[in-house]
């Protein structure tokens, strides 16, 4: 194994800058090549800092000429080491005008100055700037930049940059310019050019003030019509933030560029988006309806970052949930809110509330376990987690959930008044909203500072004669690396309380006087280690209903009886708790299936895996409850979907001490088919029901019953006969939208339907030319239940699949090991050395994307002995490899460490 271990960065060690700047000058002679950069920059040293040392920070660079106070210096006068050029002893106030060149041709890493597909994009945050030129690279300093760009003008005619253009011509050689500037100050990570040959579609868009901004969105040629519906997203994002905060768009326009090679999902630059092409391309041919759903919150995501992130951007980047998890809170809001109905929303809830529990808690439980505001770091990419994201907006959402809405409004007024222009901490977030509200919310802190997954175990007792329940409420939390022991969190707990009848009753607390009006849900504040609660005037022993709305993102643990997860089902008026209880009748119905396929296996007898689960006494609890919400039209059929769609494999492993893959998977596809055959019936007349032609349309009312139909043609396709494959094929040859196109080529591929493989073909040959497409293409190969390592090592040798582009290594490799955990656990270890062989192969081009990839395999000691000694082999072979990234080595290092 490597020995040379990279440094680790501590958040107890921040010291501000020495300098801060007030200005950047900026001109690009943009070839790919070969691109010139000639920066000058105005400083001047922070009267609180001790040292007089300018520190600028560069990589892949070469020094082409450094003044100072318009003093050319030589390598007498500085010191680059460690990606750290060094003046010493430098004045108060400075220029540096430095002059660097670049290689964007050459840049496989899609961090800094890079080229795709023939035009010039940028990718700063985190730390891509310091491949630009060297400079202060660091988030708290911010400066107004002013850049100019030159190219050639036949190959790149679009140039553009931060805030407003203010100049552009011809030059010499036929060449041209464009003058940018940006009235904002700003830290380096936002800054951004884009260079190239690419159509905009522009639209002129009034703001409440009365204020008109022109809105544009960059494509390339021949996807301009694909680009409405982002417009769209984009002007509901400006309205709904004018509406909802009282934020305005504050620069003369806004631009939004699309390109194939990104290695996130978008960036928010000052007034100049760049976005992965998955995120803005969208048309009925190409687009599910999921695809349309992810556009509309990313778009609203990035805008909303212009004052969440950009207005008011973070101290350091330990600091980075401060901007992700508000803005994903944001964008979370914003989608509810675009839906409009209640349903709808609720809907939209247990969507965000299953990325959690599928992504966030395994990484909460993992060796890469962090908290919201991490303490150390070696790599700053790999911190761009789930926990940071979507923890980090379930911790926004809590300030929401004790101060209200109006109070959480008010907290956010305070927060941009007291710091708009500034790089802030997440504790001033906290002290907004505190003083804001005028609440205590000093042990909330905890929730920045430690981490892991709360535990809440609920239990009552009801006293009939006194006609009071006590609800009794204890909290803990596993230890995670480098936190063993951990406090009480300030943990808010909605709670309701249903009759027999499922009439939620009115909620009135010991101490309290009664209100005829009183609320049939509250909010305890569960701030000890235990605590009881107990609620007066309780006429009958009612069927609790704990964590309404996923009130906080804990693990709760209640000792529901099957008849009442069923009668929650049935009942609930909340939407969250409604689902919950059916997803919870799966889980106990899925994990008793599981042990029974583990049992038969170690007996050592020779049988079927069928014959052992068929062998079990059936089970009708979750049978019954299921048909009752299929057939019940009352209920949108979006969330008769959500009800329908058992828990993954994944969120089944996270319920077993050992992981079994295998045995996992035998148990949900037995019990996929066996609902199929109790339900079959019930499941037609919902499709045929569901099965409506007509011109598409992404609403949420006709997206819900797509998705009601296909998660329907999904369970009939496990019955593999004749009229499934019959169903599955004519939905796929006479789809006029790729939402039903897509569901019905699914069914196909995990079917025996003969003509699957020339469905297959035929749909590759329609979208050859379509990248987003060919992508789902090989995803809904990689995690199809037949696919096996050599299935996916074949496709890879597919011309059209390629490492350099992430959305294509990502649709396939990333897909399979992470999306199909039978095939990946195979017992063999072919999974594992097909990993390997990804990780290393990406690390030397794509580090980030491959460090993402290493994740597969951190949770390794979780399986049984024999897997987790090959997995142990694969991780211990990257670890072995030459010029092994940070990004890749952080990862492998905390893997491989002992417990």
């Amino acid at each position: 194994m490597r020995t040379d271990t990279p440094p680790t960065i501590y958040r107890k060690d921040y010291a501000a800058p020495t300098y801060f700047v007030d200005t950047v000058e900026m001109g690009f002679d943009l070839e790919p090549e070969l691109t010139r950069v000639a920066t000058r920059i105005v400083m001047q040293r922070n009267p609180a800092a001790a040292g007089r040392d300018i520190e600028l920070y560069g990589e892949e660079l070469e020094l082409v000429q450094l003044r100072l106070n318009g003093k050319t210096l030589t390598a007498r006068d500085y010191r680059i080491q460690g990606g750290i050029l060094r003046i010493a002893g430098a004045p108060a106030k400075v220029t540096l005008e430095i002059e660097t060149t670049t290689q964007p041709q050459r840049n496989t890493s899609l961090m800094g100055l890079y080229v795709s597909n023939g035009n010039f994009f940028t990718q700063c945050e985190a730390e891509g700037f310091r491949k630009i030129t060297y400079f202060p690279d660091r988030p708290d300093v911010m400066g107004k930049y002013t850049v100019m760009l030159r190219a050639d003008k036949k190959l790149y005619p679009v140039l553009l940059s931060n805030g407003n253009l203010i100049e552009e011509g011809d030059l010499p050689g036929g060449r041209h310019y464009a003058k940018w500037e940006d009235p904002f100050k700003k830290p380096s990570y936002l800054f951004a050019l884009v260079a190239g040959n690419l159509v905009c579609q522009e639209e002129k868009y009034k703001l409440q003030s009365g204020r008109e901004v022109l809105l544009q969105v960059w494509v390339e040629e021949g996807n301009l019509d694909k680009t409405q519906h982002a417009m769209d997203s984009l002007k509901n994002s400006i309205r709904w933030d004018e509406e909802r905060f009282g934020l305005e768009l504050d620069l003369d326009r806004f631009m939004i560029v699309a390109v194939g090679d990104f290695n996130m999902g978008a960036m928010e630059n000052k007034g100049l988006n760049i976005f992965n092409t998955k995120f803005v391309l969208a048309n009925p041919r190409i687009a599910t309806d999921v695809d349309y759903a992810n556009i509309e919150a990313v778009v609203g995501h990035e805008y909303f970052h212009n004052w969440t992130g950009n207005r008011v951007t973070c101290r350091d980047w330990f600091q980075l949930s401060l901007k992700e998890g508000l803005t994903v809170f944001r964008d979370q809001e914003f989608s509810a809110d675009m839906i409009g109905s209640d349903s709808g929303r609720a809907v939209k809830r247990i969507d965000d509330v299953r990325v959690l529990r599928q992504a966030q808690f395994p990484e909460d439980a993992g060796p890469m376990a962090h908290p919201v505001r991490p303490d150390s770091f070696v790599e700053i990419n790999n911190f761009y987690t789930v926990t940071v994201y979507e923890k980090g907006a379930e911790v926004v959402r809590m300030y929401q959930t004790l101060l209200g809405r109006d109070g959480f409004r008010k907290g956010m007024d305070l927060y941009f008044q007291r710091h708009d222009g500034q790089a802030v901490t997440c504790d001033d977030f906290r002290a907004a909203m505190a003083d804001a509200g005028k609440r205590d919310l000093k042990q909330f802190e905890r929730w920045y500072s430690q981490a892991g997954t709360p535990r809440v175990a609920a239990s009552v007792r009801y006293d009939a004669k006194a006609k009071t329940l006590e609800l009794t409420l204890e909290q803990s939390c596993p230890p995670t690396p480098g936190q063993k022991k951990k406090l009480p969190f300030h943990i808010p707990v909605a709670v309701g309380l249903l009759d027999r009848k499922g009439r939620d009753l009115a909620l009135t607390l010991a101490g309290e006087k009664t209100a005829k009006s009183a609320a049939t849900t509250r909010v305890l504040e569960l701030t000890q280690a235990k605590q009881s609660f107990t609620f007066t005037n309780v006429a009958e022993k009612p069927v609790p209903s704990i964590l309404r709305g996923f009130s906080a993102p804990v693990a709760l643990e209640y000792d529901y009886s099957d008849a009442e997860l069923a009668f929650l089902m049935a009942h609930d008026s909340d939407p969250f708790n409604r689902w919950e209880a059916g997803q919870r009748l799966a889980t106990r119905r899925l994990l008793s299936l599981t042990i029974a396929v583990q049992a038969a296996r170690q007996s050592g007898h020779v049988v079927s895996v069928d014959s052992v689960l068929n062998s079990l006494q059936h089970d009708s609890a979750l049978t019954d409850a299921l048909r009752a919400t299929l057939n019940d039209a009352s209920l949108d059929p979006a969330f008769r979907e959500l009800v329908l769609t058992l828990p993954s494999e994944t969120m089944i492993a996270e319920q077993m001490e050992v992981i079994d893959p295998q045995a996992i998977h035998a148990a949900r596809q037995f019990l996929r088919r066996t609902l199929a055959k109790e339900l079959s019936a019930d499941l037609l007349k919902a499709y045929r029901d569901n099965h409506h032609g007509g011109a598409y349309s992404p609403d949420a009312a006709s997206s819900g019953k797509r998705a009601l139909k296909n998660v329907v043609l999904s369970y009939l396709a496990e019955l593999d006969d004749e009229q499934a494959h019959t169903l599955a094929q004519q939905q796929c040859d006479n789809a006029n939208n790729m939402t039903d196109r897509l569901a019905a080529l699914a069914a196909l591929a995990n079917s025996g339907a003969t003509g699957k493989r020339k469905a297959l073909e035929d749909f590759y040959s329609e979208f050859e030319q379509e990248a987003l497409v060919i992508d789902k293409w090989f995803t809904l190969q990689a995690t199809a239940r037949t696919a096996d390592v050599e299935t996916v090592r074949t496709l890879a040798r597919h011309p059209a699949f390629t490492l350099k582009n992430p959305n294509r290594a990502r649709s396939l490799i990333f897909s399979f090991c992470n999306g199909n955990p039978s095939a990946f656990h195979a017992l063999d270890g072919s999974g594992y050395a097909f990993w390997a062989e990804q990780v290393i192969a990406l690390n030397g081009s794509n580090p980030q994307v491959a460090a993402r990839l290493a994740r597969s395999l951190d949770r390794w000691r979780k399986y049984s002995p024999a897997l987790q000694e090959r997995m142990r082999n694969a991780l211990r072979q990257v670890a072995d490899t030459p010029k092994l990234s940070r990004d890749v080595a952080e990862v492998i290092t905390k893997s491989l460490a002992d417990k």
